[in-house]
Formats: C-alpha cells, sequence, structure tokens
C-alpha cells in the first residue's frame, strides 16, 4: 500500500512540475506532454538503470500514465492566475522529491543492495526526472542550484538503508519530514557549503 501511495502522489506531483516548468518556457501542448512525462517517470526509469531492474517495468504502470496524463492536460488549461500561483507553491515538487526517494530506496532495499546503493537509488530516483527536465528545458538542474535538494533525498535512502523503518506508517513521517526540510530550504536559503565559501577563509 505505502508504494502505491507513494507512487501516485510522486507521478501527480512530478507531473505538475514538469507541465509548468514547460508551460514557463512557452511549450506547445506536445512539449507540455513530454515535459511532464518526463519529469514524472524518467527518475524511476534511471532507477531502474542503476538496480539492473528491467527498463520495460516502466510501461506496466497504465494507472500512472492515465493520471499523469490527466493531470498535465488539466494544468495545461489553467487560466494564467492559478500557474502563476502555482510557479510560486514549491510544495509539489518537494512531494515529487520524498515520494520518488522514498520508493526509490525501498526497492534498492528489498534487492539486498548496499547503503551506498539505496542512498544512491533514493537520490536519482527522487531527482533523476527533475534533471531531465531541467536539461530539456535549457535549464541549469534543481539538483544544483543553491538550495538543497538532493541531500534530502539521500537522508530518507540513508533512513531506510539503515534499516530504521520499522513500520509502514513511517514511510509516511518519513516523507511528510523530506517535504518540510525541502520547503524549509528554499523558505530559509540553506544551502551546502560552495568553492567560494571555502575561499572566503583564507582572505
Amino acid at each position: 500500500m505505502v508504494w502505491e501511495t507513494l507512487n501516485i502522489i510522486g507521478t501527480i506531483a512530478f507531473a505538475i512540475s514538469g507541465a509548468i516548468v514547460a508551460i514557463e518556457e512557452k511549450y506547445d501542448i506536445l512539449g507540455v506532454l513530454v515535459l511532464g512525462f518526463v519529469t514524472a517517470f524518467g527518475g524511476g526509469a534511471i532507477r531502474n538503470l542503476l538496480i539492473g531492474a528491467p527498463v520495460s517495468l516502466l510501461w506496466d504502470q497504465a494507472l500512472l500514465f492515465s493520471l499523469a496524463l490527466v493531470t498535465i492536460i488539466i494544468v495545461f488549461l489553467l487560466k494564467d492566475v492559478w500557474i502563476n500561483y502555482l510557479k510560486r507553491v514549491i510544495i509539489f515538487d518537494a512531494m515529487g522529491l520524498a515520494a520518488f526517494a522514498i520508493q526509490g530506496a525501498m526497492l534498492a532495499n528489498e534487492n539486498g543492495l548496499p547503503l551506498v546503493a539505496v542512498a544512491t537509488a533514493a537520490v536519482l530516483t527522487g531527482s533523476g526526472g527533475g534533471m531531465v527536465r531541467d536539461v530539456l528545458a535549457g535549464r541549469k538542474p534543481v539538483i544544483f542550484r543553491d538550495e538543497i535538494y538532493a541531500l534530502w533525498a539521500m537522508l530518507a535512502g540513508l533512513v531506510i538503508g539503515l534499516g530504521l523503518i520499522t513500520a509502514p506508517f513511517m514511510f509516511y513521517t518519513l516523507f511528510v519530514i523530506i517535504v518540510v526540510l525541502r520547503m524549509l530550504s528554499v523558505r530559509f536559503n540553506w544551502t551546502l557549503p560552495k568553492y567560494s565559501d571555502v575561499q572566503k577563509i583564507y582572505k
């Protein structure tokens, strides 16, 4: 049940995120659909390649493809005022990151992979679709921007890989924690050290 719930949340959240980016870049309906689908399913495809799962598993998700399609079309038909509002709301991207990071870590952990692989699967599943989206849109990938992003996905992977989740409800608790941390990092501009920060020490 946890797996299916995270799948639905992540797919819808990232479909919205991808569609909004495409609309911002003034893409036509085909471009909006492509960017929405890539954002929603790109991370899962990258994860499957990483852990050796058949990439064809991606096509066994008819319900999720339907949900993504409906979501993208709804976003495309929204008025400007709603699109402008959604641009300022980061919760969709945060929810997609959290849901897919946890899902990726769960799959890697269930396959008996080591901790580093579980953490990596969490990062790539949570941020892979967004990276492909940003590259196709000609943007700097969000994973490399100032606000902390991939670190929260890695945290989810470490928690699951270390076996700290002992009950289904704890997955949902972890989901909420990752969403809140991502939103706080944007709200308060939390960043990781950059090279320029290190150089300031010597001055």
